[in-house]
């Protein structure tokens, strides 16, 4: 039985049965025999359905959006423009996939050479709770339009996204089984990716999940492609403008209750800032609504489980044994946690050297340009960082020595469909969105004619 609770209210939302082994076989069986007749469909018959869905996201954004908020807590707000951003890449990939996979012409010594790219099948998504229908958006649109076919295994805090996300599929008039739902636990994951019908599994979670599931498709000889999220760090050096700089900061760290893998994590300041940046983003934090995730002005409302709170707390507590200084915030309410300001954070703290996944920033400083690149990369985690400086060619200077899958001048780090993400080191491996991510799910397939 899956279980799960409003985070807000405690309130119990739902006891869903999970899918016992055979029924498990029988949704695999049933996708890949949807497989057959949908990589033969044509680019403008995909191109139709994607937009419907593009269509049934925006016309039913509020009634979907209150679910995410029901579920994990997020703001009405955000979640709505979650909703929205769902809707951009269904079109993004209605308006690109076609030429996207058109066959590359290849010169040689024969007659016609070219590499065409072909759907594999089967693909399975694990999926988490912070983003439950962006997250899934991202995998969906680029390999449904491929010509695969999918299934999700989404977190057990939000199997009602997972449904209507299935349902809105099928609305959008995509013939049946060609996206299913499993309802299962994470320890039925296995089971799927054995399974000779499924091709390749992508997951988004933590680094323990990633090594579970990779481990596993290796096994099996199978593709996999990693997000396991990071510990961005937000660079600010000393000609950066403090006032836009301040704002961003604020957003990259505390949108989503600061429960993101892109967020800014650790707020690297050249020394010569730090006094009046600290206090000026402390006066910006107080000003954040915390309260009732159902109120439009809020931004700060509980995190997703008590369980997450409580690791944050400990997080916190641990680095301020070793020295660290709570600045605003600390304190902590079953799943609601202050946004917390940690200042005087080292290398070695937990703040520091973990993913810190709630609103919780760590502040330290560094002396120069070496300092701050030596900062940075002394992260296990390797998804993105932002720089912020007044000189964008001395910025741009400082990108080939920073080991992340991206870099930002002057702005957040965030997904967007035009271009690619993904991260290296323990963030993962292979790429989502823009061409890459279309891409990596396909039989790149040559054509050698003499």
């Amino acid at each position: 039985m899956i279980k799960s609770n409003n985070p807000y209210t405690q309130e119990e939302l739902y006891n869903i049965e999970e899918l016992n082994e055979k029924e498990i076989n029988q949704s695999i069986e049933d996708a890949d025999q949807a497989f057959k007749s949908w990589k033969k469909t044509k680019f403008s018959e995909r191109q139709k359905l994607m937009l419907n869905l593009a269509e049934t996201l925006e016309s039913d954004k509020k009634k979907l959006a209150k679910t995410i908020t029901q579920e994990m807590g997020k703001p009405l707000s955000q979640a709505i423009s979650e909703i929205e951003k769902c809707a951009w890449v269904c079109e993004y990939y209605t308006e690109n996939a076609e030429s996207q996979l058109a066959d590359k012409i290849i010169e040689t010594d024969a007659q016609k050479s070219y590499v065409s790219y072909e759907p594999i099948g089967v693909v399975l998504a694990v999926m988490p709770w912070n983003y439950p229908y962006w997250q899934v958006f991202r995998f969906l649109a680029p390999q449904l339009m491929a010509g695969n076919v999918g299934l999700l295994k989404h977190a057990s805090n939000v199997m009602l996204s997972a449904k209507k996300i299935q349902e809105l599929v099928e609305k959008a008039g995509f013939p049946k089984d060609v996206f299913i739902n499993l309802p299962i636990k994470s320890d039925q994951v296995n089971k799927v990716i054995q399974h000779p019908k499924v091709k390749a599994v992508t997951l988004t979670g933590s680094e323990k999940a990633g090594k579970a599931v990779a481990s596993e498709a290796a096994k099996h000889i199978k593709k996999s492609v990693l997000e396991l999220g990071g510990s961005n760090a937000l660079v600010v050096f000393k000609d950066a403008n403090i006032d836009q700089t301040l704002e961003t900061c604020v957003q990259a760290r505390f949108q989503n209750t600061g429960q993101s893998c892109i967020a800014g994590k650790r707020l690297l300041i050249h020394e010569s800032l730090h006094e009046e940046f600290v206090d000026k983003l402390i006066t910006k934090v107080k000003d954040l609504k915390s309260g009732d995730p159902n109120d439009e002005n809020t931004f700060i409302s509980v995190m997703a489980r008590e369980d997450l709170a409580e690791e944050l707390e400990k997080q916190m507590q641990k680095s301020v044994d070793q020295g660290a200084k709570i600045r605003i915030g600390g304190k902590r309410d079953q799943a609601y946690f202050e946004p917390t300001i940690l200042d005087d954070v080292k290398p070695g703290m937990p703040v520091f050297e973990e993913e810190t996944f709630g609103p919780l920033l760590a502040v330290t400083t560094f002396k120069d340009e070496k300092e701050a690149i030596d900062l940075v990369n002394q992260s296990n985690f390797g998804l993105g960082v932002s720089l912020f400086s007044s000189d964008i060619k001395a910025a741009e200077d400082v990108i080939v020595n920073l080991e992340d899958g991206a870099v930002f001048i002057n702005e957040l780090v965030k997904s967007d469909p035009r271009i690619p993400f993904g991260g290296t080191k323990t963030s993962g491996y292979g790429r989502e969105l823009s061409d890459d991510g279309i891409m990596e799910f396909i039989n790149k397939k040559t054509v050698y004619i003499k």
